[in-house]
């Protein structure tokens, strides 16, 4: 498996402004909060964040944050990134807190996309990732949907996923039954259709 680091320095220069100035010397403001103990703002690298991120399992695994030579380990809460070019603006960090629930971001792999595709039907994917609640060691790399026995006119929602063991969905335990990803016919069939009957 692979050990997520990061390494950060505390910044007591707060504010838009202060937030520009750092961007513009390649460095990333970031918030570290949750636990008992107070929000801290730090600054990160912004080539060590962006390589970090590369790997798509940092964003739902537990991440060592080494701030001025302290340890602490994190999870992602949140990350803005630039609307046009995607770097990475800022980022949102909740401790880790042994036997304490935390929320993340999991990515959705979708498997078994031929399937329905062979049977001349079209997949849309709803959503890309979804809110779980857990603890740290139970955090999934990714939730799993499978396509092989969907049908056109399938939608898959997320009571039809199984959580894995000790993983809650966020939405689901708030009475948001979301669509994940549904199975429909070409949108040019009744055109096609039409022709057919004529």
């Amino acid at each position: 498996m692979t050990d997520f680091i990061l390494n950060a320095q505390a910044r007591t220069d707060l504010g838009k402004g202060a937030s520009r100035r750092l961007r513009h010397a390649l460095n990333i403001p970031a918030v570290v909060y949750g636990g008992d103990k107070p929000a801290e703002s730090v600054t990160i690298l912004a080539k060590e964040i962006a390589k970090l991120f590369e790997n798509e399992a940092a964003y739902s695994h537990v991440i060592e944050l080494n701030i001025d030579g302290k340890k602490q380990n994190v999870v992602v809460k949140a990350m803005q990134r630039h609307p046009a070019k995607q770097f990475i603006m800022h980022a949102d960090f909740v401790r880790v807190v042994a036997g304490q629930k935390l929320t993340a971001k999991v990515p959705v792999h979708f498997i078994n996309e031929d399937a329905p595709v062979k049977k001349g039907g079209e997949i849309s994917h709803v959503v890309a990732e979804i809110e779980v609640s857990c603890e740290a060691k139970d955090l999934p790399e990714f939730i799993e949907v499978d396509l092989a026995k969907a049908e056109i006119g399938t939608i898959i929602h997320l009571s039809d996923l199984k959580a894995p063991k000790g993983v809650e969905f966020v939405a689901l335990a708030h009475g948001d039954d979301k669509a994940v990803a549904n199975v429909h016919a070409p949108r040019v069939a009744p055109e096609a259709a039409e022709g057919a009957a004529e």
